[in-house]
């Protein structure tokens, strides 16, 4: 029976209709939506933290990937604000999903990288309908007529509408679950193969804002919290993996996964303080989410378009 939900699930990802966006169209597609800053393409505002991977013996039954092992590795965390403008106010309309990047320092050197989202799912379902959304977004702008492009868009896809009129917004940085929106598919020493989505889980609990008190607050007021939270103590997620059944959409990340699929603890990621040289760091930090290792390899094709546009976003930002 797994094998042949295994059999059903790999061909479902591969019937995925190949890409028409290039790389370099997403990232100009976000431009056209957010305009052109010299700064990162998307989720500009951000803040940086550092601290330690310590995993978790469950993690193994997974997947052989190395950074499970044994023993804690340094981490690089970036939160950030979704949009693609750098000062743009945390109380604004652009600025959820707020977003979390992960980058784990491997023992060989090599580096494991994860991106994450606050809201479980994705706004679409390939990379090229988002880029035909981004673009819409850039269309209708205040003196639009109405339909706007962005309205029509949503008129017919339900499911991003839904999206956006469901997103929350956090209390701080640290008291958001995020959500990895695209799907792997881990090995084991085996060579069992599990898909997976990740999930991750503030240790400070969850706490989401009310619009009238988002609409109070400062606007930085989430770099604010959690550079001050940091300095009095660590800020904790533990990470977890939601594990696939079968009929779960392996190569559609507009479609969450039941929440009463089983989660297995893969580890916490503990931060304690900022970068020495947090506009450096901020400068010379990106992350390749659909980057293969051994026993992790992505699921969803929007994994690897992501992996080529951000070295574009990248070279934008030098």
């Amino acid at each position: 029976m797994l094998a042949t939900m295994l059999l059903a699930l790999t061909q479902q990802a591969a019937a995925q209709t190949p890409p028409k966006q290039t790389p370099q169209d997403l990232v100009d597609a976000l431009r056209t939506a957010f305009g052109a800053h010299h700064a990162r393409a998307v989720h500009t505002k951000g803040v940086m933290l550092e601290g330690a991977f310590t995993p978790d013996a469950a993690a193994r039954a997974l997947t052989k990937a190395p950074i499970f092992a044994g023993g804690s590795l340094p981490v690089i965390a970036r939160f950030s604000l979704f949009a693609g403008i750098p000062d743009i106010p945390d109380t604004d309309a652009g600025a959820p999903p707020t977003g979390l990047a992960l980058k784990i320092k491997a023992k060989d050197g090599s580096d494991y990288d994860l991106a994450s989202d606050q809201h479980n799912g994705f706004i679409v379902a390939t990379s090229d309908e988002f880029a035909e959304f981004l673009r819409d977004v850039g269309a209708s702008g205040p003196n639009a007529p109405h339909p706007t492009a962005v309205e029509q868009f949503l008129a017919t896809h339900p499911i991003a509408k839904t999206f956006l009129a469901s997103l929350t917004v956090p209390a701080s940085y640290a008291t958001a679950t995020y959500f990895g929106i695209n799907s792997f598919k881990w090995t084991n020493a085996k060579g069992h193969p599990t898909y997976v989505r990740y999930q991750y889980l503030p240790r400070a609990g969850e706490h989401y804002l009310k619009p009238a008190e988002w609409k109070a607050r400062r606007p930085s007021y989430l770099q604010d919290d959690i550079v001050a939270r940091v300095a009095r103590e660590p800020v904790a997620f533990d990470w977890y993996a939601q594990i696939a059944e079968k009929g779960d959409k392996i190569e559609d990340p507009s479609i969450a996964w039941p929440d009463s699929r089983r989660r297995v603890k893969l580890g916490t990621f503990t931060f304690t303080r900022l970068p020495r040289d947090a506009a450096a760091a901020d400068r010379q930090y990106m992350v390749l989410p659909g980057q293969p290792h051994a026993g992790i390899e992505a699921a969803d094709p929007m994994l690897l378009l992501r992996n080529k546009a951000y070295p574009i976003s990248f070279r934008g930002r030098q």
